[in-house]
């Protein structure tokens, strides 16, 4: 392997991208929990601007069908993407993604996304514009197995200066490519008009060309919050099925799914009735098992129902288990992420308990029925990543980059093997 230790260094130790909104999960988590208050214009668009300034410490990883990991990270005004053949140990030398610099976000929610199927490397970020919280969403593949990738093609056919970010990706077994992402082009729309329009809409785009063009955009649905992550998983069919936080009546910001098979039923997940008149920057997570199960987590801050839930569905999403509430909410538990390998089901979260930021792996080895007590696998004093958990053939591990200790991949499966 060509391994570039000073190059990685540099690509993994840059301070995480924060939203004031997330200032408690990255840089002072538990020391402040409060938003900046509101600004004038001219201040929003000052911190816009330092917000894209900002290094980010947001680090993707992907298995391919080999198992060979595939990193994507942010240096600077460009993604870079390396391989390691020994888990991480060493890693090759980083290949620029966008050869042109661009304003990339990567903050957790807006994270760049890597898929490597049969040879190919897909990649999806969200370009950060001028206007502040504006956004495309951008694509590019490599052919060669990442020795150069093509330029990157903007996925959102409407070229306002608006927002089109957080989006989510998935290739399914045709080498079909497809990508879900919150829009504003109907708020934009219903502006003009003198009309109300509460949040933002999710589009997708699909491409049956393995990447070289998208088809045009459609709509999934109106009235979706407008700064939490989207999630994307592929179902048994080979159709995606695409979850986000949604708004309900007024304000109840829970969650909704959808398979993208061209029905488009739009299905509600959660059930917390979370009143909110404002976007908690806090996405969900979904892994569909290869018996078809789905599997999801989020987290909620419902009086009633709060902290982190987990719920599965056995019927392609029309209803889904009572929610499971794990973590312990007194160390403000988030951030969830799950990850099916047949009936085997990993939950990972970050925890603080006022000096450590603490990842979170409990495990259930019968779908998601039972479940073993949380164990904390990592942990950081300092500034850190969001965790994501990702699978090889029957392992399951950990992906966390933190400041101080840098990229770790954790196996986190030993104990039910």
């Amino acid at each position: 392997m060509n391994t570039n230790n000073s190059a990685i260094a540099l690509l993994f130790a840059a301070v995480m991208l924060a939203c004031p909104a997330l200032a408690a999960d990255h840089a002072d988590h538990g020391k402040s929990g409060a938003a900046a208050p509101a600004a004038e214009p001219v201040d929003r668009e000052k911190r816009w601007k330092e917000a894209l300034a900002k290094p980010s410490l947001a680090v993707t990883a992907s298995f391919d069908e080999n198992g060979i990991l595939w990193l994507a990270a942010i240096s600077g005004q460009h993604i870079y993407v390396s391989y390691s053949d020994d888990r991480g140990i060493t890693r090759s030398a980083p290949v620029k993604v966008n050869a042109e610099p661009e304003n990339i976000l990567g903050d957790g929610e807006n994270r760049p996304k890597i898929i490597v199927r049969k040879g190919v490397i897909y990649v999806s970020y969200t370009q950060g514009l001028a206007e502040p919280m504006s956004g495309d969403i951008r694509f590019s593949r490599s052919t060669d197995g990442g020795t150069s990738f093509a330029a990157p093609i903007t996925v959102n056919d409407n070229r306002e200066v608006i927002s089109h970010r957080f989006d989510s990706m998935a290739v399914n077994d045709k080498g079909h490519v497809y990508i879900a992402w919150l829009d504003k082009r109907d708020q934009s729309s219903a502006k003009s008009s003198g009309e109300e329009y509460n949040g933002a809409a999710i589009y997708y785009a699909m491409s049956d060309d393995g990447g070289v063009s998208f088809r045009r955009n459609v709509k999934i649905a109106d009235h979706v919050c407008e700064c939490c992550r989207t999630a994307m998983a592929v179902d048994t069919d080979d159709y995606p099925v695409v979850i986000w936080r949604h708004i309900y009546d007024t304000n109840i910001r829970d969650h909704a799914l959808v398979k993208l098979d061209g029905k488009m039923e739009t299905l509600r997940l959660s059930h917390e009735n979370w009143n909110i008149a404002s976007c908690p920057h806090h996405g969900p997570s979904l892994s569909i098992a290869s018996d078809g199960i789905y599997h999801a987590a989020w987290f909620s801050n419902a009086p009633q129902q709060h902290g982190l839930f987990y719920a599965n569905s056995t019927d392609r999403g029309k209803t889904f288990s009572s929610a499971l509430n794990f973590g312990n909410f007194e160390a403000q538990p988030a951030r969830p992420y799950v990850l099916s390998l047949g009936s085997r089901i990993y939950l990972a979260w970050k925890e603080f308990d006022g000096e450590f930021t603490g990842i979170f792996v409990m495990h259930s080895g019968d779908g998601g029925k039972s479940w073993s007590a949380p164990e904390r696998w990592a942990s950081t004093s300092e500034v850190s990543d969001w965790p994501m958990l990702i699978g090889e053939n029957d392992l399951a591990y950990l992906s966390w980059n933190t400041r101080n200790e840098g990229y770790r991949l954790i196996e986190v499966s030993a104990e039910i093997k």
